[in-house]
């Protein structure tokens, strides 16, 4: 059985997951206690939700030089 979602990264207002049985390109979510956005691994683009932009800064900072674990991870969780 596969997991639902695996932390990626976390920081004290924010974290990064990647959710199986997901949907659309490979994307990862940035979520807080106020806001979650989705993010395309390839292009570091919002598609969707909202983010403040000195987190999504922050988040990006991480997940653009760790973008080939991302989509190793989004495969192994989506197939």
């Amino acid at each position: 059985m596969r997991k639902a979602m695996v932390t990626m990264f976390r920081s004290a207002r924010w974290k990064i997951a990647v959710y199986g049985r997901d949907h659309g390109v490979p994307h990862f979510h940035i979520e807080g206690p106020d806001f979650r956005c989705s993010v395309a691994i390839a292009t570091g683009e919002v598609i969707i939700g909202t983010v403040p932009a000195a987190i999504l800064a922050e988040a990006l900072a991480w997940a653009l030089p760790h973008s080939a674990l991302l989509m190793q991870t989004w495969q192994e969780l989506n197939g």
